[in-house]
């Protein structure tokens, strides 16, 4: 029976990658994990040009419920509602300015963060230490997308970049991929039980 469910559930993934068709469950979850990201990531401490926030906590927790190519779908709708001016970027802060901003580099660094991370999560199936060392690979791939453009932006050389825009943020991010490691794995099976 489980097997059949399994094969039923590749069946819909396979139609969803070849652009046949997206259930309305997918659109559901993919809805509801774009809403959760818009509630967590504005939520930021102001400790300089780039605040610390909560936004990698979110999109991590995307990767395990909604897989990959899902989670990329869901930072996108995610990236266009504060696109559009809603304020659901850090700071409560919203519109086209955020994104090609000093920090913009750092919330379109969230979709190759995904792919990045997700190669392994997904592969592995949130085994921990694979886990870890993908949003560990997820991290790097955003801390370079984040700090070229902001060295380019805001016209900085990359060492003093690196103070304001990577050092002080390693400890707390490392905190947030050990939490996701734990706290993931058991949302992911949860989500497979509901379907």
């Amino acid at each position: 029976m489980n097997m059949m469910r399994e094969k039923e559930a590749d069946i819909e993934i396979g139609k969803e990658l070849s652009g046949q068709r997206i259930s309305t469950k997918t659109i559901t979850m993919i809805a509801v994990m774009t809403a959760v990201i818009c509630v967590i990531a504005p939520i930021s401490i102001p400790i300089g040009p780039v605040p610390i926030s909560l936004g990698t906590l979110a999109i991590f927790f995307s990767i395990y419920v909604l897989g990959t190519k899902r989670a990329i779908m869901s930072c996108l709708d995610y990236l266009i509602i504060g696109f559009v001016g809603v304020p659901v970027f850090s700071g409560f802060t919203g519109g086209a300015a955020k994104l090609i901003g000093p920090t913009g580099g750092y919330l379109i660094g969230y979709v190759p963060m995904i792919i990045a991370a997700g190669m392994l999560i997904d592969k592995y199936d949130g085994k921990p230490l694979q886990s870890v060392m993908g949003m560990i690979l997820g991290t790097l791939v955003l801390y370079a997308f984040g700090t070229a453009w902001f060295c380019y932006s805001a016209d900085y050389e990359l060492f003093p970049a690196l103070t304001v825009c990577v050092f002080p943020f390693i400890i707390g991010d490392l905190l947030k991929i050990a939490a996701v490691a734990v706290l993931g794995p058991q949302v992911r099976k949860a989500v497979k039980k509901i379907g």
